[in-house]
């Protein structure tokens, strides 16, 4: 059976007795400040294995949502959240009344909120280089940019 690697993220850090009964449960890899954990779940599909994670220890830890860690073959990162149940019943509805499952409704959501902040982002950068072009020539500037990438903290050595 295939196992699947999952991201936890907690609504806040764990205690080291927490984390260690968690880890009595199924092996677990936290992140250094545990508000994130990794667990490989073995399961026939990613979508089995994240109901699985949530169904092994959600009442051990405060779980805020389950990812799938690797893309699937379309590029797609799985989510499971737990809503509370008046969230859960406001998006039902907003479903209902936009004549969508819920599923659906919600990943259409994800994609067009993505995509909007996607291309705030891309317009942020275009004004800010604008403004650096205003005061310096492109060669300049590319030249700048260059020297900034490769000293960036975590930028791999020329």
């Amino acid at each position: 059976m295939p196992h699947h690697a999952l991201d936890i993220s907690l609504t806040r850090p764990l205690t080291s007795a927490e984390l260690h009964q968690a880890t009595r449960t199924m092996p677990l890899a936290a992140n250094h400040d545990a508000t994130h954990l990794l667990a490989l779940v073995p399961a026939k599909t990613p979508s089995k294995a994240l109901n699985r994670l949530r169904h092994q220890i959600s009442s051990q830890l405060p779980i805020g949502v389950i990812t799938t860690h690797y893309p699937d073959p379309s590029g797609q990162i799985l989510l499971n959240v737990d809503f509370p149940p008046a969230t859960h019943a406001a998006l039902q509805a907003a479903a209902d009344g936009a004549g969508q499952p819920l599923r659906l409704y919600l990943q259409l959501a994800l994609h067009q909120a993505l995509a909007r902040h996607t291309s705030a982002e891309a317009d942020r950068l275009d004004r800010a280089v604008q403004h650096l072009l205003a005061s310096t020539t492109a060669p300049h500037l590319l030249t700048a940019l260059g020297r900034a990438l490769t000293h960036a903290p975590g930028a791999a050595p020329c």
